[in-house]
Formats: structure tokens, C-alpha cells, sequence
């Protein structure tokens, strides 16, 4: 009986991973193999994908990428700049055994801290501690699409009422650029880092019909919200969305997301995925309002190097005078700058 083999992806097996990801009922848009290439080239982070392989058959896959800066620390993550990560396999001895040659080559690499952002609950054993601070919404489509609105919280459902009355449209067609700037402005005013403009271009080259924009326009036909989504399996995930100072008095943003409903309900989808946020922040509160159902995420993180849990949220204390400073700088500043410090804020 031939041994568990644990070893790195090879150039020529990115379609065997996603095969095996596809098949899995717990793999994700976030485990495919595409990360693999838009992390390295837009962030030029480091990845170590592991396979487990068993009588030549994959029989799990861990996708992981290094980060390492003097600010933000030395870091081995599955996966960053994504909502779920962790390690996929045909059981729990197979998942403990990559999630142990995970451990171990965080030690060989001297990081700081090992990160698994597992999406279902995991009991913590080893080194692995639980470090859940995000809850993700989600919802099923019901099968008519007359019944969306109606699925919806009711002072939800009011609010978006009010923006039909708002002469707003909507566009799909392709356009990362446009989503790129509205989402730019967004996070600016956040006092976020903004991500590089390659990011967007970069995902839609690498996933192409799998990702897709959505641009809200008012009545003089200037773009107001967007949002660059992922589809897979039979579900929609709304990623990097945002509007302009004028989308809060429009409400575009809450007409953007349900018509993005209604495109995923004509495109066969039957469940919407919210995304993660922060726990009591206010893009948390936003999705609460709609009345989706929400999932704590069980993220679990195994110190290497660092002797506490690592905190990089927008909460800490530590960067309040930060985000202050950021929300004042010019917006084409703030695109120049952004990407040198965001692609360690993954």
C-alpha cells in the first residue's frame, strides 16, 4: 500500500488541482489554482501550493503564499486577499497531515505565524489557535425571481424601493477599469489602502467569465457604485464593491446588490455569498440590515516566531491616527501609494 505523499504543485498540474477543487463539496472559488497566479504576479508574493497525492490520486490540496515586510511582519497564509483558504482533502487524516506540512514549513521559513482561513469549524489541536474575528453573510435565491425582493429584510426592502425611484442603470458588460476607480475612491475614503489597478484586470484575465462587473450610473449616465463579482459552482460572491460620495444620498449601492441578484438568479445561481467582514464594523452592520444569515468564520492561526496573534485590522488602535491621515490624501496619491502597502494587508 503505497504512502501519503505530501509535495509542491507543479507548473503542469494546475488543471488536476482545480479538478479535484471543482469535485470537492467544501472547495471554494478561493482554492482554485488561478490565485496561484494573480497573487504572485500583482503582489509577487511567494506560493506554496501543497498536494497530498495517494496511489497517484489527489486526495487533498492546500493552496498557501508567503507574505514578508519590515511593517506588517513575515507571514504563511491560505489564502490572502481571499475570504477562505485552508486545506481541502478526502478526510480529516489527510487535511491534519497537510495542515501539519503547512507548520512545518512555516518553522523552515521562520514566519511569524502560520494562517488558515478555514470557512467550516475545525477543532483547534497542536499548535493551531482560533483566531475568529469575521462572519460571513449568505442567503439562497429563491426560485422565482419575482420572490428576491421579498426575501428581503423589510427596512432592507424599503431602501431599495427607493432607489428604483432614483432613475439609476446598470451595466455588466465587462469593465475593470471603471470598477477599479469607483472601488479606489471607496476604500480611499475609508483611509484603506487601495489595491493596484492590475488586481482587477489581473482576475478577470485569469478567471474570465467566472468574474464579472456590475457599474451603477445615475441619470446623467456618471458611475456611481460598482462591484467586481466571482461565480462559481451555484453561487455569486460579491467581492470588491464600493460607491462614490454620492451613492450613500442615491442608495446605488443597495440597488447595485439587489441587481445583482437578479443577474445571478438568470444566470442559474441559487446562493448568494456576502463575503466576510470585520465583526460590529460597519460593512458587518450594512449586511446584517439585508437579513441574510450569518457564518462566524473559524480562521486558526499557529505561532511560529511571533509570541501573540497577529492584529492587522483597521480596528487596532494603533492605526485610528493612520486611517485618519489616509481618508485626507488626493485620490491619485492615494492610487500610487496604496498598492505599496495593501499587497501586505491581504
Amino acid at each position: 500500500m503505497e504512502q501519503l505523499l505530501i509535495r509542491k504543485l507543479t507548473q503542469n498540474e494546475h488543471s488536476v488541482w482545480d479538478k479535484y477543487v471543482d469535485g470537492h463539496p467544501e472547495g471554494s472559488f478561493f482554492h482554485l489554482s488561478g490565485w496561484l497566479e494573480v497573487i504572485h504576479s500583482v503582489f509577487g508574493h511567494k506560493h506554496h501550493y501543497l498536494l497530498a497525492e495517494e496511489n497517484q490520486q489527489v486526495v487533498g490540496v492546500l493552496p498557501l503564499f508567503e507574505q514578508k515586510s519590515l511593517l506588517f511582519g513575515h507571514a504563511l497564509i491560505s489564502t490572502p486577499f481571499c475570504v477562505y483558504g485552508g486545506a481541502v482533502a478526502n478526510n480529516d487524516s489527510v487535511r491534519e497531515k497537510l495542515e501539519s506540512a503547512a507548520y512545518e514549513l512555516g518553522c523552515d521559513l521562520n514566519v511569524d505565524y502560520v494562517e488558515l482561513r478555514d470557512k467550516q469549524p475545525i477543532e483547534s489541536k497542536g499548535p493551531w489557535l482560533s483566531n475568529s474575528h469575521h462572519t460571513s453573510f449568505q442567503c439562497q435565491l429563491p426560485d422565482n425571481a419575482d420572490d428576491i425582493l421579498t426575501s428581503i429584510k423589510r427596512k432592507q426592502r424599503a431602501v431599495i424601493r427607493h432607489s428604483q425611484k432614483n432613475d439609476l442603470t446598470w451595466d455588466n458588460a465587462s469593465d475593470p477599469a471603471t470598477c477599479y476607480d469607483i472601488y479606489a475612491e471607496s476604500v480611499r475614503n475609508l483611509g484603506t489602502p487601495v489595491f493596484s489597478k492590475k488586481l482587477f484586470t489581473q482576475l478577470k484575465a485569469t478567471f474570465g467569465d467566472r468574474c464579472e462587473t456590475l457599474v451603477i450610473n445615475d441619470k446623467n449616465n456618471q458611475a456611481v457604485s460598482s462591484v467586481l463579482s466571482f461565480y462559481y459552482k451555484d453561487q455569486v460572491l460579491p467581492y470588491y464593491g464600493g460607491g462614490k460620495f454620492e451613492a450613500r444620498d442615491l442608495k446605488s449601492n443597495d440597488f447595485m446588490y439587489f441587481q445583482l441578484m437578479q443577474i445571478a438568479h438568470q444566470k442559474g445561481m441559487s446562493h448568494f455569498d456576502f463575503g466576510r467582514s470585520k465583526n460590529d464594523s460597519g460593512s458587518y452592520k450594512y449586511k446584517k440590515h439585508w437579513g441574510m444569515d450569518e457564518h462566524p468564520l473559524h480562521y486558526r492561526v499557529a505561532l511560529v516566531k511571533s509570541k501573540a496573534l497577529p492584529n492587522l485590522s483597521p480596528n487596532n488602535p494603533k492605526y485610528k491616527y493612520f486611517i485618519k491621515v489616509w481618508q485626507k490624501l488626493p485620490l491619485s496619491l492615494s492610487q500610487k501609494v496604496g498598492p505599496l502597502l495593501s499587497k501586505y494587508l491581504g
